[in-house]
């Protein structure tokens, strides 16, 4: 492959955010590493209700035209917490959507790093 998987995306204007979940095993890493990859605000408190929330935020969330969100390496973390990776799921399902500040995408990455 010569380019970069999503400069497509990007030449369209888009923002693209890779979470990557390699060794997450638990809700505290699955936390910690959105935190961190996302850079989410210093108010982020590390819970469901915090991540959907920051996730709509109008200031993070959502972009004109779009932000697309590449989740990569979740099948072990989705396999050790079922319960937790359910939840995840039903968390980025509800923030994934057009609105007014723009568009959620949310893409679960199949195979390799992206």
């Amino acid at each position: 492959m010569t380019a970069e998987p999503f400069d497509s995306v990007r030449a369209a204007g888009w923002l693209v955010d890779v979470l990557d979940l390699d060794g997450v095993t638990g809700k505290a890493a699955f936390m910690d590493r959105a935190a961190t990859a996302l850079r989410l605000p210093e108010w982020f408190g590390r819970n469901w209700d915090a991540l959907a929330d920051s996730l709509g935020d109008p200031d993070w969330g959502p972009a004109d035209p779009g932000r697309l969100l590449v989740v990569t390496h979740w099948q072990e973390y989705a396999a050790r917490r079922p319960e937790e990776w359910a939840t995840a799921q039903a968390v980025l399902d509800a923030s994934a959507g057009s609105g007014p500040h723009g568009t959620l995408a949310v893409h679960l990455a199949l195979g390799g790093s992206h």
